[in-house]
């Protein structure tokens, strides 16, 4: 009877430990996690790109998707036009082309020249994680899960130019109305995380 006391004691600090963990540095463990791999929720080609901005940080529109390019820990990349007039984004000295501007209302615009390879993606993390403890007193409303979304935007010239874009949201999830919008930011750890330009 009392190595089932002890056994029944071990296990239950066990799973205290475990809940607690999860609880409190389900975050962490999840950004964690995401670095080894993420879930595939959609994957599309990019029919269309237009730039909202004044040249440095701005809004990327990449299909019907808007994503910030001021949210980035260090520069935000810049966006304009070449010489050449092509729609173009530079970062930390690289330079990307992605076709012919047009411009649509305020907006500088392209689409994928005909042999570009493109995709945009969305991506969610393998764990989710509880947040029994946090409260919203604007609304009342707060979520009782979150985990975080992936957006990849992934371009390959024909001429052989590579450009691939990550951009991190957070995702909260709500009882009654189910996961809400994929773009809740929180700062230091949400935003554009990831330019690669490869020539």
């Amino acid at each position: 009877m009392r190595k089932i006391l002890i056994t029944l004691a071990v296990l239950s600090a066990v799973v205290i430990i475990f809940l607690a963990t999860w609880i409190f540095y389900g975050h962490q463990i999840s950004l964690l996690l995401d670095r080894f791999g993420t879930i595939e929720m959609t994957s599309a080609p990019i029919n269309s790109i237009a730039y909202q901005g004044n040249g440095t940080g701005g809004i990327f529109h990449v299909n019907d998707l808007g994503l910030g390019l001021n949210d980035r820990n260090g520069p935000a990349p810049s966006i304009g036009t070449t010489k050449n007039d092509q729609l173009a984004l530079a970062d930390r000295g690289k330079v990307f082309a992605f076709g012919p501007v047009r411009t649509e209302a305020e907006n500088l615009a392209t689409v994928p020249p005909a042999g570009d390879d493109t995709s945009i993606e969305i991506r969610r993390s393998i764990l989710n994680w509880p947040t029994p403890f946090e409260t919203n007193f604007m609304t009342g409303h707060s979520p009782s899960w979150k985990r975080h979304l992936y957006y990849r935007v992934r371009w390959k010239k024909s001429s052989g130019g590579n450009l691939e874009m990550l951009w991190r949201y957070e995702q909260y999830f709500y009882p009654s109305n189910g996961w809400g919008s994929g773009f809740m930011t929180r700062q230091g750890f949400t935003g554009l995380i990831q330019v690669e330009i490869k020539n």
